[in-house]
């Protein structure tokens, strides 16, 4: 069966920065929702169209076809007496903006200042996506309803 939209498709992947080296690498097939449903990035998404198991691509990604582009407005600095007691660089703060939940990375703490970063870690930066598919399958009248795959036994929200 070739990949098309309201298909499931699992697929293997690694993630590569762009001097090469591997950041993620998906040895266990992942599984997405084709035909638009934000389930992997568009950009490999449209790659995938007609492909069948054991194909395999290769996308070069734009920080804006992937994580973003690096947003210095997303950086603030806290002091860290208004922070949990636990908190520490390489640590992730959740907070509310505007409605969204936002990540906050910890990436500094100094002089009673944590220095938060609300951009994904690899915002600003160009990647490339490896993929190989492992099966490729009709999706579910549930699956297509809710948007998105559900495991064998189901999925209940």
């Amino acid at each position: 069966m070739n990949v098309f939209r309201n298909t499931v498709v699992s697929l293997t992947f690694k993630l590569f920065d762009d001097r090469n080296g591997l950041i993620e690498e998906a040895v266990e097939p992942i599984a997405y929702l084709h035909g638009g449903y934000s389930g992997i990035f568009p950009r490999v998404e449209q790659a995938l169209a007609d492909k069948r198991a054991g194909d395999s691509v290769s996308v070069t990604l734009e920080p804006a076809d992937a994580f973003g582009d690096y947003d210095a407005s997303l950086v603030r600095m806290e002091p860290v007496d208004t922070l949990p007691d636990d908190v520490k660089v390489g640590g992730y703060l959740v907070s509310e903006k505007d409605g969204e939940e936002v990540v906050w990375r910890v990436t500094d703490i100094a002089e009673g200042k944590a220095v938060l970063d609300g951009n994904h870690e690899l915002a600003g930066q160009r990647v490339r996506f490896d993929a190989t598919v492992v099966e490729v399958r009709p999706a579910t009248q549930e699956e297509i309803a809710h948007g998105h795959v559900h495991g064998a036994h189901g999925h209940h929200h």
